[in-house]
């Protein structure tokens, strides 16, 4: 069932959300290389706990880490590590703040030291699609809008999308029935309603769609070892416009 939010705990999940965006905010002026994703986890669960609120992500499901850290062909749910991140590398910073019960979720894909310029494409169309999908995010919409908007955007481009993670209502918990995913046929699925508060987090890889999951059961990468980018944005439908929850300065 989906659980639609009044305008009082959409407010509070946009609390949640200003921890969350101001932790990415510091995480972009620290990436460089060298650093290790250990090192931005610890980072990133020293800076919410300092906000009195806590790393939703950290013990899910048993996950050890406050972040996702993903780097260059992991698609998600890469575990941080002590190897230092080295020039050219991408790396999907993903987490989720929890403010006195309620959720905030945003991932964001950081370029370490200069990348290649086919980098820089997949990061600037990977962008373009999170942004045409929350476009999509309208009363009397469908989740199919969202998706279609997303795939064509991509594929138009020559990468392809990831199928196997979509977005996922959010609140009080961190997946929520409703399910967005980042291809598919317009005007089908779910109506868009007001107060209706999910993720759009499209996952875009520079080659085949395909993934494999890693012996720790957790991390996806892409079945050819190409780059894959990711950016994600809680949002709130309103009766005016789509209202981003954690969007960055």
């Amino acid at each position: 069932m989906v659980i639609i939010k009044t305008e009082k705990e959409i407010g509070y999940m946009a609390e949640a959300g200003k921890i969350l965006t101001a932790c990415h905010r510091e995480i972009r002026s620290i990436i460089r290389p060298g650093i290790t994703t250990l090192e931005i986890d610890e980072f990133a669960e020293n800076f919410i706990r300092s906000h009195s609120a806590t790393p939703e992500q950290k013990g899910y499901k048993g996950y050890p880490y406050a972040t996702c850290a993903s780097v260059n062909d992991e698609i998600c749910h890469g575990f941080p590590t002590k190897k230092p991140l080295k020039d050219g590398d991408i790396v999907k910073i993903d987490m989720v703040v929890n403010l006195k019960g309620w959720l905030a979720d945003s991932a964001w894909t950081y370029s370490v030291g200069q990348i290649s310029q086919e980098a820089e494409r997949l990061l600037k169309v990977t962008k373009e699609c999170l942004y045409l999908g929350i476009e999509a995010s309208i009363i009397g919409n469908r989740i199919g809008d969202i998706s279609h908007s997303i795939q064509t955007h991509a594929e138009s481009e020559g990468f392809s999308v990831v199928r196997d993670f979509m977005g996922h209502g959010i609140g009080q918990i961190m997946h929520e029935d409703l399910q967005v995913p980042h291809y598919g046929r317009p005007h089908r699925g779910e109506r868009l309603r007001e107060g209706m508060v999910f993720t759009i987090e499209p996952m875009i890889n520079i080659g085949r769609f395909h993934l494999k999951i890693d012996s720790n059961r957790w991390t996806a990468r892409t079945i050819d070892g190409r780059l894959s980018a990711q950016y994600e944005h809680t949002i709130a439908v309103t009766k005016d416009k789509p209202l981003i929850l954690t969007e960055q300065d």
